[in-house]
């Protein structure tokens, strides 16, 4: 090595940077079944597309569902472990709206997954101000499905959210988040674990 390293940079990938005029002019999404059916589809395309896993997330005004921002995991594409979907749809929510606490203002921002989120994206949640969780499922099928080791949660995860005034909502989309895991698991896309490990 030359020199130290001082920046990087994360994007969203070609295709979806395409597809957002699209998503704000179709309005609010209304409803958790269409915010979830984003995500869902958003998660399906990006691993076929090869940017990473098979994971999305939106963030949106729970009240109007106004869209935020979107993420996918992007960790392929970048070459950088923590680029995942949750904290690329945080951090361009932050930087959309100019501030660290996605909660200032008595705001009420929801973040939306395709699944719980892996013990790094547990924390990068808890401190980005969201005031509501809502995720397709929590189990160990994206583990047993996809070969990613989730990392080791709390016992009492949703506890801790909700200690904190993040309200959790599980199950929307459920059936179709584990049909975008089983595909991906079907197929020879890359599982990046560290250390090239294959799972838990």
């Amino acid at each position: 090595m030359d020199s130290v390293a001082s920046e990087f940079r994360a994007s969203l990938p070609a295709w979806l940077v395409e597809e957002l005029p699209a998503l704000a002019a179709n309005g609010p999404l209304e409803t958790e079944a269409e915010r979830m059916a984003l995500a869902n589809r958003l998660a399906d395309q990006n691993w076929r597309a090869g940017n990473g896993g098979p994971f999305a997330a939106i963030v949106v005004d729970a009240a109007s569902g106004a869209l935020v921002s979107v993420g996918v995991n992007v960790v392929l594409a970048s070459g950088l472990s923590s680029l995942h979907a949750e904290v690329m749809a945080l951090s361009l929510a932050q930087q959309r709206l100019g501030r660290w606490d996605l909660g200032a203002d008595d705001a009420d921002l929801e973040l939306v997954v395709n699944w719980r989120p892996c013990v790094m994206c547990y924390g990068a949640t808890m401190w980005s101000g969201v005031r509501s969780l809502l995720i397709a499922g929590e189990g160990s099928e994206v583990d047993e499905l996809t070969g990613f080791d989730e990392g080791p949660m709390p016992d009492d995860w949703i506890g801790e959210f909700e200690r904190r005034g993040i309200r959790v909502s599980v199950g929307e989309g459920h059936d179709d988040a584990i049909e975008v895991f089983r595909a991906f698991g079907a197929s020879d896309a890359v599982v990046y674990n560290a250390r090239g490990a294959g799972g838990v």
